[in-house]
């Protein structure tokens, strides 16, 4: 518990709606959230102005790196503008977007003058047919494939991200390689999670680190890399024959809770310290109900300390069905 406790408060990851253009079948499921689901009014959602002073807070408090999420972030009106106001914080050092990519080609170049450094695109196949039926819309993987191409000529950085799960995409898995690898994008897998409380989630529908990996190794070649700084949780590997990485996300397998240095702001202003605890704290009508800085500031710095998630470390079966998670179209991953 001590580690857990001396945790570096590193990264804040904001969620800015808590909507997207996709379904997917992960976080938003379509028989959940069809088209009579009811998303949050404007008027329960952060406005910037509340977004930038929490976040000057964090930054002064430790963290490093924030990333925009959603939902689909790029809903969001001018977003460019909060990026501008975000990466003026100083002792800020980075500052990321996760995306589906869709309106990339419309707003990359402003992103990139606004000072966005780089992008996560989701994207679980390149078959057109079956990521039509992932994401419930029956929306190919091509305007993805041109967000992908505008993000490279804005010069964002760019890392691929995909979910696999057992029987639904992992014949994409090699696929998936070869297209990152000839178009030199950092692939990361993700493991399949328990991610919110709709999405149906089985132990047997995940695929781990270790067979990917093993996958992988029928076709390509790949070396360890270091990690960068504590607490990243992708672990790295590159191609021996090319200069571009793969990365695995391993919350199920090969749990990181003792390296966590992340903190998630939801859409609708609550705080939370872990992905799968869906007790969060409302710093939104905290900050509305008049909290001056120092009060706010004691209020984020108690609640960091206080933290004791262990959830990926203690994943059973069993707590899967008894814990309630918030939704990922609240918190973004």
């Amino acid at each position: 518990m001590k580690d857990l406790l001396n945790r570096p408060l590193r990264d804040l990851r904001i969620s800015v709606i808590d909507r997207c253009n996709l379904r997917c079948q992960y976080c938003m499921p379509k028989e959940i959230f069809g088209p009579d689901y009811p998303f949050l009014p404007p008027s329960e959602l952060l406005t910037y102005d509340e977004i930038e002073r929490i976040a000057k807070i964090f930054v002064e408090l430790g963290v490093e790196k924030i990333r925009l999420t959603g939902g689909e972030p790029l809903l969001r009106k001018d977003l460019p503008v909060l990026v501008d106001r975000l990466i003026r914080l100083e002792g800020l050092e980075d500052i990321a977007l996760t995306t589906n990519g869709i309106f990339l080609p419309k707003y990359a170049h402003d992103l990139k003058q606004a000072g966005l450094k780089r992008v996560n695109i989701s994207l679980d196949s390149i078959n057109d047919e079956l990521f039509g039926q992932m994401n419930g819309r029956n929306v190919g993987a091509a305007p993805v494939k041109k967000g992908i191409e505008a993000a490279q000529n804005a010069g964002l950085g760019i890392k691929i991200n995909m979910v696999i799960k057992k029987g639904m995409n992992d014949s994409e898995i090699i696929p998936m390689a070869t297209y990152c690898k000839e178009n030199e994008l950092e692939l990361r897998f993700i493991e399949y999670m328990d991610v919110g409380s709709t999405n149906g989630w089985k132990m047997k529908d995940v695929i781990t680190k270790k067979e990917i990996y093993a996958k992988l190794q029928e076709s390509f070649e790949l070396e360890p890399v270091e990690a960068d700084y504590f607490g990243e949780v992708a672990k790295k590997y590159k191609y021996k024959d090319a200069n571009v990485l793969v990365g695995f996300i391993t919350s199920v397998s090969e749990s990181f809770c003792s390296s966590c240095t992340r903190a998630r702001l939801s859409a609708n202003g609550q705080l939370y310290t872990c992905l799968f605890n869906g007790n969060g704290h409302n710093i939104r009508d905290f900050l509305r109900e008049g909290a001056d800085d120092s009060a706010l500031e004691g209020f984020i710095k108690n609640i960091w300390e206080q933290r004791r998630d262990r959830y990926s470390d203690e994943r059973t079966e069993e707590t899967v069905k008894q814990r309630k998670k918030v939704e990922m179209s609240y918190i973004g991953g």
